[in-house]
């Protein structure tokens, strides 16, 4: 068509079209049909781009899979240096690795069947049709005080006096620069930086912010906001705080083992009130709307410390990685994900990048089991409860190792995001030797996790704990955002990426002050039974706590407020007027 600049004949080219296609847009009886021929060819083009069969050099979302990795001719001539680079020279021989694997994979089937022969866990019952059902009982509790008993009573901490506090302590306000980096630009007070994160992350706006707030301007904001609020600027001030928080003993009550750090992600559903081409149409989530899903990332702490917004219809399995290679603060061991973020080629991608993947499982027995081809013959298998049904392809792992190792290079060394190679994977076609590949190496992760999963109680137990506090989370995000609880207000991507970087700032805010005021609270007590009940209140209870704080703003009750701005009283004009009013809507 550029050739032709834009004219199409019956000479036009047809082999992508299907029998029926081809029939329709020219036969011996009619003459060559223009226009169907160019809608079928842009929805054949649409489908190639989502499929990886047609790409554009110069697109974000749609290159050619070699766009997003290691440039081949780097990789080929200097791939030493950059597996040692990455740290991924354990890597460099999959044989032992392999070989390990189907050592503890066997093991870990025998020792799941010989514990549900032995009537050992008493979490999973087989039922008459032979499929398990698996109940995770919640973690006992001791009783306690509940935690918030033990934050301010007898008076509302106003938000800014928080995020105020929390900036004195981490100085998060000196990330945000100037977008322009011009040095000559007066910087704006305190005052209007916390007001614009108020206007955005609270969903208020900077118009009716500037109106209801006190000693801030309303140029003064919008303009603090248009060049200070970037995603940069908003991550690198919301590293501040668990880099802050790194130094207190306080947090440690949350962790498990200070040697490793369980992290999880989830997703939250916003509307959003315009078209947008970042959002989804979701009569589920939205009705007749369309919207967007803030994916957030959080660690045992209660820190938030990274997050994204994606369209609402879009895999949160493409993002897992996102947040655990892309933030320079928290490094997590485990990660946990609910079952919307699982998937085997996430499994395979997490273990071979040195994570742990411990997703939640909603229906354990509709999930496919898998073995090594020598295990599958095994003489205890036909006997066991749980038993594989289907066999590990290594002979294809093998054969791709090298592909394998490229793409592990090329997200550890930042090359492309995650987000954006899953997508590209995700998108071709099933045959892809490295999509199959990694594929059938995270089948043996996804079989040796879901046969610890339904063997430990603990582990479920565990994983469950950590997904609570990022649903915690969600709801104090609906709290916080009192202007508009359910909305985003940005329509692009960019302004909702700053919505929720704001966001989660205040929310991060509220949860180190909440840290600090508990360990002033616990360091001026000297009686050693209150000591202790604080500190198991602290344990099982959580930072994320909002009712102490006033997020409504303050109600003015003064005889000057009380009277008639806009001079509707006295109202004997709407009584004598009443005629015109009625002549005016009939």
């Amino acid at each position: 068509m550029q050739d032709h600049q834009g004219t199409v004949g019956s000479d036009a080219p047809q082999h992508f079209l299907t029998a029926a296609e081809r029939k329709a847009v020219s036969s011996a009886t009619q003459p060559f049909r223009v226009s169907l021929y160019k809608a079928l060819l842009f929805g054949h083009v649409a489908q190639g781009l989502k499929a990886g069969t047609v790409y554009l050099e110069q697109s974000y979302k749609y290159r050619a899979l070699e766009g997003y990795l290691l440039e081949r001719e780097q990789w080929q001539t200097r791939r030493t240096h950059y597996v040692h680079l990455a740290d991924l020279e354990r890597l460099a021989d999959p044989h032992n690795m392999l070989q390990q694997l189907e050592v503890d994979l066997h093991q870990q089937y025998v020792t799941t069947n010989a514990r549900l022969e032995a009537r050992s866990n008493p979490f999973v019952q087989s039922k008459s049709d032979e499929t398990l059902l698996v109940r995770t009982p919640p973690q006992r509790r001791d009783h306690t005080e509940t935690l918030a008993t033990f934050f301010p009573g007898r008076q509302y901490i106003a938000l800014t006096e928080i995020l105020a506090t929390v900036n004195q302590l981490t100085h998060f306000l000196a990330e945000f620069t100037h977008g322009q980096h011009h040095p000559t630009v007066a910087r704006p007070p305190v005052q209007t930086f916390l007001a614009g994160l108020l206007g955005v992350g609270c969903g208020i706006g900077i118009r009716k912010l500037a109106r209801i707030f006190r000693h801030v301007q309303e140029t003064q904001v919008e303009h603090a906001v248009n060049w200070y609020f970037t995603p940069t600027n908003l991550q690198a001030a919301n590293d501040r705080i668990p880099q802050m928080i790194d130094r207190l003993p306080l947090p440690t009550i949350y962790r498990r083992s200070v040697d490793s750090l369980q992290t999880s992600s989830d997703g939250q559903k916003f509307e959003i009130p315009a078209e947008s081409l970042n959002a989804n149409y979701s009569s589920k989530y939205f009705g007749k709307g369309q919207g967007v899903s803030v994916y957030s990332f959080m660690d045992e702490r209660h820190l938030l410390f990274y997050s994204t917004v994606i369209r609402a219809a879009e895999r949160e399995s493409a993002y897992v990685l996102e947040g655990l290679l892309h933030n320079n603060v928290v490094h997590s061991e485990v990660h946990s994900t609910d079952t919307h973020g699982y998937s085997e080629l996430v499994f395979g991608v997490m273990h071979l990048l040195g994570f742990t993947y411990a997703p939640r499982i909603k229906h354990f027995q509709r999930q496919r089991l898998y073995a090594f081809k020598g295990l599958r013959r095994h003489d205890a298998y036909p006997s066991f409860l749980v038993k594989p049904s289907g066999t590990i392809n290594v002979p294809l792992i093998l054969a791709q190792w090298d592909a394998i190792l490229r793409l592990l290079v090329s997200l550890k060394l930042k090359v492309t995001t995650p987000s954006a190679l899953f997508r590209r994977l995700n998108s071709y076609s099933s045959q892809y030797g490295l999509y199959r590949a990694l594929k059938a190496f995270g089948q043996i992760l996804k079989s040796l996790f879901l046969l610890r999963y339904l063997d430990d109680v603990e582990l479920r137990q565990r994983i469950t704990q950590q997904l609570n506090k990022v649903e915690q989370s969600h709801r104090f995000a609906r709290a916080l955002s009192v202007g508009h609880p359910r909305e985003l207000l940005s329509v692009d991507k960019e302004g909702q990426e700053i919505e929720e970087g704001c966001r989660r700032l205040i929310k991060n805010a509220v949860t180190c002050w909440n840290y600090v005021y508990l360990a002033k609270r616990l360091l001026g007590t000297a009686d050693p039974t209150h000591q202790h009940l604080l500190v198991q209140a602290i344990r099982h209870g959580s930072p994320i706590s909002w009712q102490h704080i006033n997020l409504l703003g303050e109600y003015d009750f003064s005889d000057k407020r009380l009277e008639d701005s806009v001079g509707i009283l006295p109202a004997t004009w709407l009584h004598a007027k009443a005629s015109k009013l009625a002549e005016l809507v009939g």
